[in-house]
């Protein structure tokens, strides 16, 4: 099949699903006047593979049937490949203004993990789903953390055992499950969506050790989508958020009926923590590389309003700048290592390096607030008090505006450079990346234990006992 353009992915998208959102149902995600900002956000992944510019860096040839895919689908079986992920993950990112499309992104982490870990029939299942995704041109979801309830206990011993999505059925056709998926980014503008098991699973836990995927059209699955960063902006005050809406929901099965075709993994406990954690490792990576464009515009913003506030040259503003750009750069380097050290797995699949992986994850998310707080220190208290769209489209109050607010760059774009940092640092478009950069693709403690678990401490430890003369 060919390549899908932006348009046939938007009409795709009108088949009947399940959305809620504020309270109402949604009859088509491409017509709601907030909705369709995120699946805007989504069809510039489509748009890319249709770009002379960019086709070199979005379309690779099948290696299997000799046709163009979309790049995202590339197995990756190298650093080469890792790298080149790695820069068509930053250049969507770009595009969407700091808010990658993620309708390609993560799937193809699910699908990359389900391809290394599976053996079998269960594996034969995951490479005809992955052709299915691939020649489809589809957009993929992944659905992976339970609500999880009280998390002092696990899935079996929950007091209601639908916190963690669970089967319930088994039948001729297939599997019958049911429970809740939390933050399911770009569930409500995909075209399918992949399970993956949220944690490792006792002996127990076989009801919930379970992978699958479904059409997001399914009957019995339902998306409640979260209105996070939504509501009437303008491309003035707004310059990013306006046009870069992520659809986050959580995604409730309600006995909903997998067919077996589509269940990767069925009560196996002791390959659910594999099957996690390897998707981690891909996830990770494609996280580290769209947050490069957004330090960009940290330190290019606050280098931009320095400049236009007269104070470029002052030593501490200089200190600041120099700040940004040394934690960008390490982001950046270590996002580069982490594909150059990759290996290769099992099936001939490379994944990134997980212990350069997680450490720069872990960097990243330890000192983003530190970074904001950095550009904020440049900008100054306009962030939170300069004036609306509406004063600066009104024919007697501009003039005012234009007199008082000029530095030493015309008042127009200081105040767009304002606001762009407002988006970036001080609005709910600010939080909503604050708290991804905490909490997204697992928390600091996990990154930090993963750190743990890479890293070769024995070998370190006994290093460290030769040099004492210890045995």
């Amino acid at each position: 099949m060919a390549l899908l353009s932006a348009d046939q992915y938007r009409e795709s998208l009108r088949d009947g699903r399940s959305i809620t959102y504020r309270g109402r149902r949604v009859d088509d995600v491409t017509a709601d006047p907030e909705l369709r900002v995120g699946v805007e956000l989504a069809a510039l992944d489509y748009d890319l593979a249709h770009e002379p510019d960019h086709r070199e860096v979005a379309v690779v040839k099948d290696p299997e049937t000799h046709e163009e895919i979309s790049a995202y689908y590339q197995v990756p079986r190298g650093p080469d490949d890792l790298l080149a992920r790695s820069r068509l993950i930053e250049l969507g990112t770009v595009r969407g203004g700091t808010i990658p499309p993620l309708i390609k992104e993560i799937g193809t982490d699910a699908l990359f993990a389900l391809l290394r870990v599976l053996e079998g029939e269960a594996l034969e299942r995951a490479r005809v789903f992955y052709r299915h995704c691939a020649d489809g041109d589809l957009a993929v979801a992944v659905a992976q953390t339970d609500v999880k309830g009280d998390r002092s206990v696990p899935p079996h011993a929950q007091p209601d055992p639908d916190v963690y999505l669970r089967v319930v059925d088994r039948n001729a056709e297939g599997i019958v499950v049911r429970g809740a998926k939390a933050h399911t980014s770009a569930s409500a503008n995909a075209h399918e969506i992949v399970v993956l098991p949220t944690r490792a699973m006792g002996p127990d836990d076989a009801d919930w050790a379970v992978s699958f995927a479904v059409p997001v059209a399914t009957p019995g699955l339902h998306l409640y989508v979260s209105p996070f960063s939504g509501g009437d902006r303008n491309d003035f005050e707004f310059p990013l958020s306006h046009r870069a809406k992520m659809l986050e929901s959580l995604t409730v099965f309600d006995d909903v009926l997998v067919p077996w075709e589509r269940v990767f993994l069925l009560g196996e406990t002791a390959l659910a923590g594999p099957l996690a954690l390897t998707f981690v490792e891909y996830h990770r990576f494609t996280a580290v590389s769209y947050k490069l464009p957004l330090l960009d515009a940290f330190v290019g913003s606050a280098a931009a309003i320095a400049e236009m506030n007269g104070v470029s040259r002052a030593g501490h503003v200089r200190d600041k700048v120099a700040q940004l750009i040394a934690y960008a750069e390490t982001i950046r380097a270590l996002t580069e290592m982490a594909a150059l050290r990759g290996r290769v797995g099992q099936h001939g699949i490379a994944y990134p390096d997980p212990l350069t992986t997680n450490m720069c994850k872990y960097t990243f998310a330890t000192r983003y607030h530190e970074a904001a707080a950095l550009v904020q220190e440049c900008a100054g208290g306009l962030l939170v008090t300069a004036p609306g769209r509406e004063d600066w489209e009104s024919e007697t109050v501009r003039p005012v505006l234009e007199k008082y607010f000029r530095g030493a760059a015309p008042a127009e774009d200081r105040l767009r450079m304002m606001n762009l940092i407002a988006d970036l640092t001080a609005r709910d478009f600010a939080g909503y990346h604050a708290v991804l950069a905490v909490h997204a693709e697992g928390s600091i403690e996990a990154e930090k234990l993963q750190i743990l678990r890479s890293y070769d401490l024995p070998g370190a430890v006994g290093l460290a006992r030769r040099f004492a003369s210890i045995d």
